[in-house]
């Protein structure tokens, strides 16, 4: 398995202060807030996926690559 990239590493960022601000949010009484961690939340994980994605064609492209010069 491969490094993961820049994206998923930000996704994953991006969902952790979704978290935080989910709490900060709730403990405020801000629904402002929490309605901002949700969409953090949600870009992040989409964000992820994508990075995701990218990596698993990357590492598909380089074992046919490998296959070919075998």
């Amino acid at each position: 398995m491969s490094m993961p990239n820049k994206d998923e590493v930000k996704g994953k960022f991006r969902e952790a202060k979704g978290s935080v601000k989910e709490k900060v949010g709730r403990a405020t009484n801000d629904p402002e807030m929490v309605q901002e961690s949700k969409d953090d939340k949600a870009a992040g994980r989409t964000q992820e996926t994508f990075g995701k994605a990218r990596r698993k064609v990357g590492d598909a492209i380089k074992d046919v690559g490998d296959a070919i010069r075998k």
